[in-house]
């Protein structure tokens, strides 16, 4: 009897031990963010009715399938929604081991796509064509900067010297002067952002951010003394201060003209879905890219931009209460920079189209057409709920 007592003891605790074993493995699920995916599902699929309207009928008048610009991002939603899962599954604490990793394979991307491997488009080379799809390497390294530079602030246990703040000045410049070359102004500005904003919630003293600063300046004004920055460039940064003016034609003051025409004739409640004049004429280049916010704000007025604009604030809000409660630097780290650059896109790409800031061609998260920039939004997505439900 004593035996068979111990036995059945014995196999009971057995039981239990795999029991806990698959509950810890299954823990974090509890803690899922459903308002965090279900904002991000909800800003993708405004995107999809904005791209189908925009590119409607410009396909049409073609003999083009009007689904063509629909389909490819739908298969990239479909690839992005498996690439979340799988940035959540992995305990994100894991990217610190392999950060070196990471950042090394997004710099040889950046390296190929101004070989003659990249492809070009509009005047500039941003793309690796692979299959079909158009791999934009610049997207997957603002990942690759942000896990960097979080893991060596991390190690620093949120105390920086020089030599940490060198290192990351250094992970920072030699990826943004990369895609500076391409040329793509906007998403270089995005890497600069991200690592101030990474210093300033790392630990760096404020003399050293102070004298960051004034070198950030003197850098910028060398480079525009030292001509740089090509004239075009110059021209479409400075154009939002006079795009009113009727004269500059089709300059590069035209798409800023353009945009605030079509949000303006939107009003309150918008003309109605495909109803957009200027949407469906095309008078705004871009508008299913980088100005897919005008072809909202004419078909769905200002209470329309007003729910897309509060969808990419709870994003924000969720973003930032995940970094309060990470249980380490390293995740709060990696949420304040996910919310800094999702800030800093929403910012410029509805400023631009509404004429306040400069047309840089940063796309708008999850809304504007691009496979890879959907694709990396919704990795961020899965690395915030990583660090959400391993907060405990």
């Amino acid at each position: 009897m004593e035996v068979g007592y111990g036995q059945d003891r014995a196999e009971r605790m057995q039981r239990e031990r795999v029991a806990s074993r698959w509950q810890e493995a299954y823990a974090p699920i509890k803690h899922l963010d459903p308002v965090l995916v279900l904002s991000a599902l909800a800003l993708t699929g405004i995107g999809l009715v904005a791209i189908y309207s925009a590119k409607l009928q410009a396909l049409t008048d073609q003999g083009l399938s009007p689904l063509l610009y629909i389909s490819r991002q739908v298969l990239a939603m479909v690839v992005g929604i498996l690439g979340m899962v799988a940035a959540a599954v992995i305990d994100y604490r894991h990217l610190r081991t392999y950060a070196a990793v990471i950042y090394g394979v997004a710099l040889v991307l950046l390296v190929l796509v101004i070989t003659p491997l990249g492809t070009t488009f509009g005047g500039a080379q941003r793309w690796i064509l692979i299959g079909g799809f158009q791999l934009q390497p610049s997207e997957l390294a603002k990942i690759a900067v942000l896990i960097a530079i979080a893991a060596v602030l991390h190690e620093r246990k949120g105390e920086p010297g020089i030599g940490a703040i060198a290192v990351c000045l250094a992970l920072t410049m030699v990826p943004m002067g990369l895609v500076f070359l391409q040329p793509d102004l906007g998403t270089s500005i995005v890497f600069v952002w991200l690592c101030a904003i990474l210093f300033l919630v790392g630990g760096v003293k404020g003399r050293y951010l102070i004298g960051l600063g004034i070198a950030a300046v003197t850098a910028t004004i060398a480079v525009l003394r030292m001509d740089l920055i090509a004239d075009y460039q110059v021209q479409r940064l400075t154009a939002f201060l006079d795009a009113s003016n009727p004269s500059l034609g089709q300059g590069p003051g035209f798409q800023t003209r353009q945009s605030v025409i079509a949000i303006g004739s939107g009003q309150v409640g918008g003309k109605g879905l495909f109803q957009g004049t200027q949407t469906s004429l095309s008078y705004v280049p871009e508008n299913h890219t980088d100005f897919i916010f005008t072809v909202i704000g004419e078909e769905f007025g200002f209470l329309g931009a007003m729910i897309v604009l509060g969808l990419f604030l709870v994003l924000i809000w969720r973003g930032l209460r995940i970094a309060v409660i990470a249980k380490d630097l390293f995740g709060t780290l990696l949420a304040v920079g996910v919310v800094a650059m999702l800030a800093l896109q929403v910012f410029v790409n509805v400023g631009m189209t509404v004429g306040i800031m400069p047309v840089t061609g940063i796309p708008l998260p999850f809304v504007s057409y691009g496979g890879t920039s959907l694709i990396v939004w919704f990795a961020i997505v899965g690395l915030l709920l990583n660090v959400h439900m391993r907060r405990f």
